[in-house]
Formats: C-alpha cells, sequence, structure tokens
C-alpha cells in the first residue's frame, strides 16, 4: 500500500498535491510519503515480531538521511556495503550495534572505519578478506566480529543482474567450503564467530527460494554447534520484492511465518533455544538472532520520481513523450529494462496512448518507459508521476551529460520537506581544477 492518491483529479502525496511540490522545488525531483516508509517499516517489523531479530535497513535502497533516520526512531538498523553508507547510517542515528557490513570489496580503510565505530558485525565473502579482517584487527588492538555469507546456490528467479546466490555468482563462499572457514576463522586471533550471513537476490517474487536457501543454512548452523561453534546471528539479507505491475509478491506476514516455520526447527531440535506452545521463549545467549535486511520493500512504493513534459515527437515508427527526468535521474528502466507505471499528476481518466516516455540525455537508452501502451497522453507542460520510484532511483542517479542531481522531498501530512536540494552547476564542478600548465 501507499499514499499516493487521486482527490478531485489531483495527485496527491498525503495531504500535499503533487503539482504544488513542482511550483515549489521544479521539476525533476523525488518524492516520498513519510506515512508509508512508517508503516512499511512497521508491517515487516512486527511480522517478526515472536522471534529474536534486528531489522536492519538496506541502505543501497534509498541512503537518504531524512529516511535513515526516520528508520532509526523506529529501532532499525542498517545494512551497509561502504564506508559512505556507514558514515550517512552513523550521522543519521543508526546505533554502531545495529550496523552489518556486507559487500565483496571492503577496503583496509573501510575495516578500521567501522571497526572504530563498533559495528554489529562484518558479512565477510572470501578466504582473504577474512584474513586481512583478521591483520587489521589485530593492528589495532581489536576483535573483529565476523559472519560469513554463504551461497546457497539457490536459483532466486529475478533478474539476473539482481540475483546473487548462484554459484556463479561473485558473493559468498560456497555452503560445501564455508564449514572449513569457519573452522580456520575460529583460529583467527583477532576475528570472533558470531554469525552466518546468506543474500539470494533482490526483488523476489515468490518465499519458496527464501525458504530452500534458509533450510540449507540451517543445517550450517547445527553443523557448528556441534562442533562447538556457537552461532549467534543468521543474517537472512532481504530481497523481498514490491509490485511494479503485475507482479504478487507475498506479503511481509507470509514471507515471516514460513522463515519463522524453518527456525523452529532447529529449536525442536534443541540446537538453539526451546519451544514453547506456539511461540519461541524469550532470547537467552544460545539463541539465535534472524537479522533481516529489507530495502526495496520499504522504500519502493514509497516514492515516485516527478517529471514534466516538454515535447511531443510523432516518429516514423512510434511516439515519444519527452520528459525533463532522464536515464541518469531513475537507472533502473535503462539498466533492467524494468517496468514503472506512469500516472498522470492531473486527470488520472484521461485516454492511455502508446508511447515511449524518454528523456534528453544523448542516449537511445535513455527512457523510463519504452513500448508502452498505457501511457498517459500528456501535453507539453504537464505533470507524469514515475510510481515505485523510491527504492534505487536516487542512489543510483548520476551527473551523466553534467545533468544536476535532482530534489528528494518528503511528504508528511500536509507539510512538505526538502530533504535534499536540487544540485547547482556549480556543485557539479566542485573538486574540480583548471591547473597552471596544462
Amino acid at each position: 500500500m501507499h499514499h499516493f492518491h487521486y482527490m478531485d483529479e489531483e495527485l496527491f502525496c498525503e495531504e500535499v498535491r503533487v503539482s504544488d511540490v513542482a511550483d515549489a522545488v521544479g521539476t525533476p525531483f523525488y518524492l516520498y510519503s513519510h506515512a508509508t516508509l512508517t508503516h512499511h517499516f512497521r508491517v515487516f517489523d512486527s511480522a517478526f515480531e515472536e522471534i529474536p531479530h534486528l531489522v536492519c535497513f538496506s541502505v543501497k535502497a534509498n541512503s537518504n538521511l531524512a529516511i535513515l533516520k526516520l528508520f532509526a526512531d523506529l529501532g532499525g538498523g542498517a545494512d551497509i556495503v561502504s564506508g559512505g553508507e556507514l558514515f550517512r547510517s552513523l550521522k543519521a542515528g543508526i546505533e554502531p550495534q545495529k550496523i552489518v557490513f556486507s559487500g565483496v570489496g571492503k577496503t583496509p580503510q573501510e575495516m578500521r572505519e567501522a571497526l572504530d565505530a563498533g559495528i554489529l558485525m562484518f558479512n565477510v565473502e572470501s578466504a582473504q578478506e577474512l584474513d586481512l579482517l583478521n591483520t587489521i584487527a589485530g593492528q589495532m588492538g581489536k576483535v573483529a566480529p565476523v559472519s560469513i555469507r554463504v551461497n546457497p546456490d539457490v536459483d532466486p528467479k529475478t533478474h539476473p543482474y539482481i540475483s546473487t546466490g548462484l554459484k556463479k555468482n561473485k558473493f559468498g563462499i560456497e555452503l560445501e567450503d564455508a564449514i572449513q572457514e569457519y573452522f580456520r576463522t575460529a583460529e583467527l586471533e583477532n576475528l570472533e564467530v558470531v554469525g552466518i550471513s546468506c543474500h539470494i537476490g533482490s526483488q523476489l517474487t515468490e518465499v519458496d527460494p527464501f525458504v530452500d536457501s534458509f533450510s540449507r543454512v540451517k543445517d550450517l548452523v547445527a553443523r557448528l554447534r556441534e562442533e562447538g561453534i556457537d552461532i549467534s546471528y543468521l543474517d537472512l539479507g532481504g530481497g523481498l520484492g514490491i509490485t511494479y505491475s503485475d507482479e504478487e509478491p507475498p506479503h511481509p506476514d507470509s514471507y515471516a511465518k514460513r522463515i519463522i516455520q524453518v527456525l523452529k526447527e532447529l529449536y525442536t531440535a534443541g540446537v538453539v533455544g526451546a519451544a514453547v506452545g506456539n511461540g519461541l521463549v524469550h532470547a537467552r545467549p544460545r539463541d539465535l538472532t534472524l537479522i533481516l535486511e529489507p530495502g526495496r520493500v520499504i522504500v519502493g512504493n514509497a516514492g515516485i520520481l516527478v517529471t514534466r513534459v516538454l515535447y511531443n515527437k510523432e516518429g516514423v515508427k512510434k511516439r515519444f513523450i519527452i520528459v525533463d527526468a532522464a536515464m541518469n535521474d531513475l537507472a533502473r528502466p535503462a539498466l533492467y529494462d524494468s517496468y514503472h507505471r506512469i500516472m498522470p499528476v492531473t486527470d488520472p481518466g484521461r485516454k492511455k496512448v502508446a508511447a515511449d516516455v524518454v528523456g534528453p540525455i544523448c542516449e537511445s537508452g535513455d527512457f523510463l518507459a519504452r513500448d508502452r501502451e498505457d501511457i498517459p497522453d500528456a501535453s507539453r507542460g504537464e505533470l507524469l508521476a514515475v510510481m515505485s520510484a523510491g527504492a534505487y532511483g536516487f542512489t543510483m542517479s548520476s551527473n551523466y551529460n553534467s545533468r544536476p542531481r535532482v530534489a528528494e522531498v518528503l511528504a508528511k501530512g500536509d507539510e512538505l520537506f526538502v530533504v535534499r536540494e536540487r544540485e547547482s552547476y556549480e556543485e557539479l564542478v566542485r573538486g574540480e581544477s583548471m591547473p597552471e600548465g596544462i
């Protein structure tokens, strides 16, 4: 669900008229709903309320400080993949002990920054990374808490670019090799084994791949516990999808129910905790805390990209609606050929036409909608809303063609907050120089 709706044939975000936002900040811009963000986080978090868990929002989905602070205030943590995301998370008020550091290419400097901050754990993805982290932790006189990311070789049935749990993907250590790496890690002086991590991909619309991967990792938990290696955290990653077009992803309640069912097998087997009726006992030292890393499912449908029509152009084979937003503002259609519903900001009952919605960038791949027959018939100067743009929208944007990055705006009830100002031309060249003699 979301809080974008029509009233008197005008699109509103909560109680804010979208056209008024365009008048105030210009176009294009991202617009987020505070109520939607809050509702989605609470629904996801409450779905797991019967078991020890921590919701670590996937910062790469949307890294705006105001949004990260909102989740921090709701008790959330952060799943980060860079030093920059660590900086943002801490600046937004997320507690270090609620931050997990994922990613295959952590640099020595990023490791030092995370150790200084005192994060919950590093999700380590290779043997060499383990060795480097051990060395750096030793140099700093610290012990690094680690989880090894295992690759369960499960097909997530999603776009190949956002699949991460197959053997052909770059992520994690193969399940059959992970046990030996855990034994080795347990002997390294400056590392402490605290968890297991597993993430198989993004925009998953079925629960079965999650359950399949969890079932495989569950056996590894039991094996490690038998060998005396205590596992306190099981990081299942994120990846739950949203509706862009006609997808029917599972509700977080359904997702949680299946995950908890598998977890209870560990309790029933006596590997961790104990089962009590339909619930679980309160967390004890050997209980397993789930770490969940939702991103898209929280923010995806909580944001839109608003753009203004510049021109209509009748080509030989198709019609082009040229707008002032482009692939540098929203990369997903060009990168994944993804679908985003295009809605008019006024007069929602207008006829639909066959057209491409394209931007000003000098690339044939610069489109927001291609070969579509459901595009609102929009004239010059009218506003269009690109729906479901809250995830991987601004975070993937760039300055290609020297285009300033757009403004980000947050609506809360009838209040409007500019949470990122539009870049200026001067900001485009900040840091550049023209040294004499070149």
